[in-house]
């Protein structure tokens, strides 16, 4: 049996444990009409996570998918994003989620952000949320795909839902922050969703 295949149906891995992510991908897939097994991270337990040490979303996204697809013998994707701000030459970046030092820490990357732009006028608030979505096969060949979602930021933070700075990102168009939207609303609209929709002609392509 040809690696990738399960049955008639090819096994696609996205490198995530999280299981929104996952959910999201399979609805683009199955949206496209494309007959894949998708499955997360969490389906292989034994394999540890892959330090992310480009310098890019792209190569953070590229490094764990090449690892996904060479120690499971299947198609890999996997995502890096994060906010860039005008301003700030594009950072936080892709230290979007240590931007206070501690991983993870939303509260603490939000306040330091927000104290960092406390000076800045309305007019100079610009930003983007920006993702890489990236598909491996355990050959090497590769394929990446990028989203934005721009905007403005707030001053403060508005709306219960979300997480990291979707409680500041106002996406133009709209009066409210990504925090206020709906999971659909936001899924709609939101850099990683554009990445994923991108990714349908590479699978299709890459995976037939």
């Amino acid at each position: 049996m040809a690696p990738g295949i399960i049955g008639n149906m090819k096994r696609l891995i996205l490198a995530t444990r999280n299981a929104n992510k996952v959910t999201e991908l399979r609805a683009i897939l199955a949206a496209a009409g494309l007959d894949v097994e998708l499955v997360g991270a969490d389906a292989y337990p034994e394999i540890p996570d892959v330090k992310e040490t480009g310098v890019t979303f792209a190569e953070n996204a590229l490094l764990k998918a090449h690892a996904l697809a060479r120690a499971t013998g299947h198609p890999a994707v996997a995502d890096d994003s994060g906010l860039c701000v005008d301003v700030l030459n594009g950072a936080p970046g892709i230290f979007s989620a240590r931007w206070a030092g501690r991983h993870g820490d939303d509260k603490a990357n939000l306040d330091l952000l927000l104290a960092q732009l406390a000076d800045i006028a309305d007019e100079h608030r610009g930003a983007h949320f920006a993702c890489a979505a990236a598909l491996a096969l355990p050959d090497g060949t590769e394929r990446v795909v990028e989203g934005r979602l721009r905007g403005t930021l707030r001053h403060e933070p508005a709306g219960a839902g979300g997480f990291g700075y979707d409680p500041i990102l106002q996406p133009l168009g709209e009066t409210r922050t990504c925090a206020q939207l709906t999971a659909e609303e936001k899924n709609a609209i939101s850099h990683r969703g554009e990445a994923f929709r991108g990714l349908v002609p590479v699978v299709r392509e890459l995976l037939g």
